[in-house]
């Protein structure tokens, strides 16, 4: 009896799981493309072509104004620093009123850094042990020992940061910037010197590779 009765209950459970799915899977269809598809290209959808830096061939310094000088170093200074260094890459001063292809600012400021340096100091220890006397053989006393103790240093130096920044002449972006400090040095020659290595080594990166 108890057989039978299992067996009617797994043939109910078998007739269950062959009913139909009441879940009936749908879906709609997708719409129709606007009619300017065709003819419009997205560009959201590829990369951004790599700027080309050989078409800029001149320059002109932004607002037409020279850059603002400091009283390390006048303006004058630094425009003609950064106009030499900016003719050594290729680039020309728009003359005669011509759309310049690029647009420059530059800043100069001085600033003061900690340097840290380490050094290497010997100082005598002495330690526990057993000795040798030139007078009375061996005795108890110590030996002299030698041990390398690192000393940090930490003192000033002032810099010259130079900062130049590129624009496009025509959309105003920017396009490239980059800066670079070096020593201050100490008379007025030091100083030239030192202000064109520094724009010497911030236009070392352009244009870029």
């Amino acid at each position: 009896m108890k057989c039978r009765l299992a067996l009617i209950l797994l043939c109910l459970g078998l007739s269950a799981c062959q009913s139909s799915n009441p879940y009936v899977a749908s879906a709609n269809p997708i719409p129709p493309a606007p009619a300017q598809a065709a003819h419009t290209l997205d560009l959201s959808a590829y990369p951004a072509a790599p700027r080309d830096y050989g078409r800029y061939r001149n320059w002109a310094w932004v607002n037409d104004q020279l850059p603002t000088g400091s009283a390390w170093a006048d303006s004058a200074q630094l425009a003609e620093a950064i106009g030499n260094g900016l003719d050594q890459r290729g680039l020309r001063p728009a003359m005669n009123n011509q759309p310049a292809d690029v647009r420059v600012s530059a800043d100069v400021r001085l600033e003061t850094r900690l340097r840290q340096y380490r050094e290497d100091a010997y100082n005598p220890y002495y330690g526990g042990g057993m000795g040798y006397s030139h007078y009375d053989g061996y005795h108890g006393g110590g030996y002299g020992a030698y041990a390398t103790v690192p000393i940090v240093r930490t003192y000033q130096e002032q810099v010259i940061v130079v900062r130049i920044s590129l624009f496009d002449g025509k959309s105003g972006q920017p396009v490239w910037s980059a800066s670079a400090e070096t020593a201050s040095g100490g008379d007025q020659s030091a100083r030239g010197k030192a202000l064109r290595q520094a724009v010497q080594q911030a236009l070392k990166a352009y244009p870029p590779s």
